[in-house]
């Protein structure tokens, strides 16, 4: 439900509307633009009704959200979200590359991919430590060790570092050492793993289920907004498909549906998309044309030896190409690939 303030109400209105919703039990969410004023309220709609708030002079209206997503939706906050990360910003005009290997496999392997991502533009360093894989026999991982390798890739060259959370036990320790925490795609549904990467601080991007529709994908948000984490960015990384050709099937047309339905930022994955390198760099030219707010792409020195994703994984030269074309496409729509020396 969002209740749409009279232009000029002021601030004891606005409290005494809040204090009345509080008092029977609402969730508070205020949006004050420059034209209007927009409380949204979540909670038990048959209290509202009591409270006959459209009797109020300063009241505009009062709007019901029929969809069962309320603080994801564009109705409960009509403008874009900028999520602020120091001084980088996900959500407006500047188009962000996250880039690195799928696991931090050494200390040199990162070192080097870290450099060589900056130095084409990228703006962010992914890279994972913790890696949940099909097989339990494949490398799951440098844990702990991989964050600090991460910690020190950042401090030599001032990238902020994304890295998936995968268990809510060790939320904490990560978000003690990422700027970004990820949630996989086979977490997607893992609400008290939501839960509880919803008390941090720290921004959290959200990888599309490899079979979630979306609606469910926007109810996993919402999970995180509603648990008090405002700073969500969807990614949307290909579903399950009949095709067995590429890795997943990229669905681009949930870009420009996302931004419709959703306030939130959008981020594609054309690694995971496909699976296959050679199409990485086509997949996210399509992505940057459908108006994604940026791309996280694979990355690694010497992909025929990587211990995890080394097919989808682009060498440092291919990515300086795709980073030199990606500026390319993004002028054509009058946006810009913000690039890595930025601070």
């Amino acid at each position: 439900m969002i209740i749409v303030l009279k232009h000029g109400a002021s601030e004891a209105e606005i409290q005494e509307i809040n204090d009345r919703l509080i008092q029977e039990g609402f969730k508070i969410h205020l949006s004050e633009g420059v034209e209007k004023t927009i409380i949204g309220a979540v909670g038990d709609r048959s209290r509202l009704e009591g409270l006959d708030l459209e009797a109020l002079p300063w009241v505009e209206k009062v709007v019901p959200i029929l969809a069962p997503y309320k603080l994801v939706s564009r109705e409960f906050h009509p403008s874009d979200t900028v999520i602020k990360i120091g001084e980088r910003e996900i959500g407006g005009s500047q188009i962000h590359v996250m880039a690195g290997p799928c696991s931090v496999e050494s200390r040199t392997q990162i070192m080097e991919t870290a450099h060589a991502v900056k130095e084409a533009g990228a703006t962010f360093l992914r890279g994972g430590a913790f890696k949940p894989r099909t097989s339990p026999y494949a490398f799951q991982g440098l844990e702990e060790e991989g964050l600090k390798l991460l910690a020190e890739a950042r401090e030599e060259t001032g990238l902020p570092v994304i890295t998936e959370v995968v268990d809510l036990r060790d939320v904490e320790l990560v978000a003690s050492y990422a700027d970004i925490l990820q949630i996989g795609a086979r977490n997607m549904q893992n609400f008290n793993l939501l839960k509880e990467v919803a008390k941090t601080d720290r921004p959290i991007m959200l990888k599309r289920g490899p079979s979630a529709t979306l609606e469910e994908w926007m109810l996993a948000a919402e999970y995180i907004l509603d648990g008090g984490n405002p700073n969500v960015m969807f990614c949307e990384r290909g579903i399950r498909t009949f095709e067995n050709y590429t890795r997943n099937t990229l669905d681009l047309s949930m870009v420009p549906a996302l931004h419709t339905l959703s306030h939130l930022p959008v981020i594609v994955d054309p690694s995971h998309g496909t699976g296959r390198w050679q199409l990485v760099a086509p997949m996210a030219q399509a992505a940057i044309a459908a108006g994604a707010d940026g791309l996280i792409v694979e990355v690694h020195p010497h992909p025929e030896k990587a211990l995890s994703d080394g097919k989808q994984s682009l060498t440092p030269p291919n990515f300086q190409t795709m980073m030199s074309d990606l500026e390319r496409i993004a002028k054509v729509f009058d946006r810009s690939i913000l690039k890595g020396g930025a601070q």
